[in-house]
């Protein structure tokens, strides 16, 4: 951890997050009481007339390269514009830059043919369309991509593809998904086992089961989860990601920058929630006079708050930082450390939050209850934390001559 970094923050930066924030502030939070009552699909003319407004301000995609129309941004430099638009549950949405896309986009633009960016990639970018990722699957562990029950066989010229998925995030309305599937069981490398394909959402074969309900909501469009079943899908082989046997590889390439990209939206859902929490401590009145924030353990939540929310955010620029320095590989490390700490911090100032707010907690006038049921799986998605957790002492207790299996 002991490098020569910079956590300064560049000016054009500092000038972008403000434009952000100002427009967050004007144009989104207005608008999402409504999201939150009326769904997602009801609400999409008028969120894409947003997404449009953010084009003609010039900050569309904003962690993607210029060429196709993003804003270039390096992973050190998106991580604090992350963390802006985490401040809404429609933040990184209306700037075209959400999960699973986000890693989508980032995927077939380092492993696509020409072919499939061109099919693929250029719409996705432009936001026309929208795709999902099939890899979780309930009858195996989350956390183990190397051990998955979804097969793509070789028949001549297509990968007939049969399995169960689920979690498979946003695929209500998605144009394709990226597959992952094992190509070869019988592989003596487990890593190499699997590929990822690319199938189009309307193909024979590929059958949408449900939404899941999670916590009471089943969600719909991007914020949802859906089970899929694939059977007998036909996929041509030139949609075939990276060469077959490169899905793990791919996997892993994906999470480093995608883990930075949740763990600076998480921070950004932080610093609205704390704001609302001083906001509360401020005008809610317990006694004639006196303020909630006059209380002892009102006091202690927000300095308890403050520190783990600037910690967080510490350590995930400096593995942002790591990653452009040096590589996914290199980070490895501090990739678990802040996956497993900074959702961690999160679920504690969300439940703060909600205890400091009572009974107007629980409700959906704040947005802090939507976040406390749609972000409790940040300690179980990317890999649980206990799997984090037992990766890093590893890796610690290796330089200690103790094998732990």
């Amino acid at each position: 951890w002991r490098s020569n970094v910079d956590f300064s923050i560049p000016e054009h930066i500092q000038s972008l997050c403000k434009k952000i924030r100002a427009f967050l502030e004007e144009e989104i939070s207005p608008i999402e009481p409504q999201l939150m009552e009326k769904g997602f699909f009801a609400m999409e003319p008028l969120i894409n007339e947003k997404r449009q407004a953010v084009k003609d301000l010039g900050m569309w995609a904003p962690h993607f390269s210029k060429e196709y129309g993003g804003m270039g941004l390096s992973l050190a430099e998106f991580a604090h514009v992350s963390e802006e638009l985490g401040r809404s549950p429609l933040g990184h949405y209306v700037f075209n830059c959400q999960a699973p896309d986000v890693g989508n986009m980032e995927i077939l633009h380092h492993f696509g043919t020409d072919e499939q960016k061109s099919k693929y990639l250029e719409p996705l970018v432009a936001g026309e369309i929208r795709s999902c990722f099939a890899m979780t699957e309930p009858d195996h562990p989350g956390a183990n991509p190397t051990w998955m029950g979804t097969t793509a066989l070789k028949e001549g010229s297509d990968y007939v593809v049969n399995g169960h998925k689920w979690f498979t995030t946003a695929a209500d309305g998605a144009n394709f998904t990226i597959i992952m599937a094992v190509t070869d069981p019988e592989g003596e490398n487990k890593y190499s086992r699997a590929s990822m394909l690319i199938s189009p959402m309307d193909a024979e074969g590929v059958e949408f089961v449900r939404n899941i309900s999670v916590m009471g909501e089943p969600g719909e469009g991007y914020v949802s989860h859906a089970e899929l079943k694939f059977n007998d899908l036909r996929v041509p082989e030139d949609h075939l990601l990276g060469g077959e046997g490169a899905g793990f590889a791919i996997a892993q390439e994906r999470l480093g920058p995608g883990r930075i990209h949740h763990c600076m939206r998480w921070i950004g859902i932080c610093e609205r929630v704390f704001d609302l929490m001083c906001q509360r401590a401020a005008s809610r009145m317990v006694a004639p006079g006196k303020p909630l924030g006059t209380k002892q353990i009102v006091q202690t939540w927000l300095a308890e708050s403050r520190a783990e929310i600037n910690a967080a955010r510490l350590m995930v620029l400096h593995t942002a930082w790591k990653i452009d320095k040096e590589g996914n590989y290199a980070a490895r490390e501090e990739i678990s450390l802040i996956k497993f700490y900074v959702a961690d911090i999160l679920q504690k100032v969300l439940d703060r939050a909600i205890q400091m707010h009572g009974a107007l907690g629980m409700t959906d006038d704040t947005p802090i209850a939507w976040w406390f049921r749609h972000e409790r799986a940040a300690r179980i998605y990317d890999g649980p934390d206990e799997v984090h957790k037992s990766v890093v002492s590893r890796r610690i207790l290796k330089a200690y001559d103790i094998k732990v299996s």
